[in-house]
């Protein structure tokens, strides 16, 4: 499987990913690291515990984390949850909306995880 191949697989944006990262050899490290660095994790984590302050900063380290990989659909989810817990801005969403958003974050990233697992076995 190639990387292209990859991200068509995972519903990610390869070409986004070329645009930030230029290089494809860096695409491919950072698409290699993904399933292990943690980003979606600590988002999760925060959102068990509804604490505002983490929310904003673990989404807003996902959507810029997720967005560099061309991984649109985890980056506009973790921007809508962002936005949502940003200092400063009203909330609009009940908890059970942000506890959904965070389960489609997790079911999507699972998906995709498994997907890059399989393309680093080769």
């Amino acid at each position: 499987m190639t990387l292209r191949e990859l991200y068509q697989n995972i519903g990610a944006d390869y070409d986004q990913a070329l645009r930030v990262l230029r290089v494809e050899k860096l695409v491919d490290k950072h698409i290699r690291k993904f399933v292990n660095n943690g980003v979606v994790s600590q988002l999760l984590e925060a959102g068990a515990q509804m604490e505002s302050a983490r929310m904003f900063e673990a989404a807003h380290a996902a959507k810029g984390v997720c967005g560099n990989l061309g991984l649109t659909a985890l980056s506009d989810m973790a921007s809508q949850l962002a936005e949502e817990y940003r200092p400063g801005n009203a909330r609009h969403m009940s908890d059970e909306d942000v506890k959904a958003v965070l389960q489609r974050i997790e079911t999507v990233h699972d998906a995709m995880a498994e997907g890059i697992r399989q393309y680093i076995e080769g």
